[in-house]
């Protein structure tokens, strides 16, 4: 999963769209539901990422992925 010292959104966006890809979270669930999939000692520093993003732990995933472009309409 997460791996680097350096937490921008688009790298939690990109984890969380690949989670929500995989089946293993839906869009409808809070944020904090990701902190299951990444090591306490590096959530700290996603939860100041959205902070500074202006996201709450209890918004939805969905809110932080934002609008989806889809290839095959």
């Amino acid at each position: 999963m997460l791996q680097s010292a350096q937490y921008s959104l688009d790298l939690i966006q990109d984890e969380a769209r690949e989670l929500v890809r995989k089946g293993v979270v839906s869009r409808h669930q809070p944020i904090y539901i990701l902190c299951q999939f990444i090591p306490p000692r590096e959530w700290a520093c996603i939860e100041c990422e959205l902070e500074r993003c202006n996201f709450l732990l209890r918004d939805r995933i969905g809110d932080l992925l934002g609008r989806e472009e889809w290839e095959n309409d």
